[in-house]
């Protein structure tokens, strides 16, 4: 199963690689990346694997709050076919 996670806020050193071990550390592969730097907001979409992953989305969910509090930015994450239906054309 895969979803997509969005991370925006101001652009600093270091949220790549926080998202990166976060993810590493729940055994969930980055399928595809896109990152951008928008008047100085670091935009991040990613589309993970969640097929190795063993911890329900909830729990990541909140192990992505507190990294989202740490780095001052916003983490969200939701199902690759939820995502995809809310931005239907």
């Amino acid at each position: 199963m895969n979803a997509i996670i969005t991370v925006v806020g101001t652009d600093q050193v270091g949220i790549i690689a926080e998202v990166s071990a976060l993810l590493r550390e729940y055994s969930i592969n980055i399928v595809d990346i896109s990152q951008t730097i928008l008047s100085g907001n670091f935009v991040m979409m990613m589309m993970v694997d969640l097929t190795q992953s063993k911890v329900p989305i909830e729990e990541l969910r909140e192990a992505m709050k507190k990294v989202s509090e740490k780095l001052h930015v916003e983490i969200n994450i939701m199902h690759e076919g939820v995502f995809s239906a809310m931005h239907r054309i």
